[in-house]
């Protein structure tokens, strides 16, 4: 799996986040495993 530009990625063991600024091939790690792409956060409603 490349890396995402602007895509955040959280290590499942550790609990660290890292965002990505610059796309590439490979994947990012921690603790030998890839780490996880997290889903965009939901923006509150403006009404």
């Amino acid at each position: 799996m490349s890396n995402q530009l602007g895509r955040r990625y959280q290590c499942e063991v550790c609990g660290t986040m890292v965002l990505c600024t610059k796309a590439g091939q490979g994947a990012v790690q921690c603790h030998d495993a890839e780490m996880a792409v997290q889903q965009p956060r939901k923006l509150p409603s403006s009404d």
